[in-house]
């Protein structure tokens, strides 16, 4: 299975309004529950009133579109990097899945996956 590395910093952010959410950025998303409105985001495109913000993650794709009977592939590679001491933020699309961790462990993350038998792309 390949996991493509993203470019560049990305921030977890707790926001006030949608509107204040810049949709044209490449990476948005974006969960609304009843307590909270939450955004995960490229850095530099971090709403100015946000409410709270954690910045300094990375993001990993798992490549391809993957099948809804698909069974395992998040928690398996979950486990791997929770053996490793190294903590995820997962968001799941109607695609693929995508974790961010903190970018001091991207290295230590890349490597337990490729000796994982992950394929990693750059």
């Amino acid at each position: 299975m390949k996991i493509k590395v993203l470019g560049g910093d990305f921030s977890v952010c707790k926001i006030k309004k949608i509107e204040d959410v810049n949709f044209r950025d490449e990476f948005v998303f974006l969960s609304k529950t009843d307590e909270e409105l939450s955004l995960v985001c490229k850095t530099q495109g971090v709403p100015a009133e946000s409410l709270a913000a954690e910045h300094g993650w990375s993001g990993l794709r798992i490549e391809g579109e993957l099948d809804f009977s698909l069974i395992g592939i998040l928690s398996k590679i979950a486990t791997v990097l929770a053996d490793h001491k190294i903590s995820i933020f997962a968001v799941s699309t109607y695609n693929t899945d995508y974790l961010f961790l903190k970018k001091v462990q991207l290295a230590e993350a890349v490597e337990a996956l490729t000796e994982s038998g992950y394929e990693i792309i750059s």
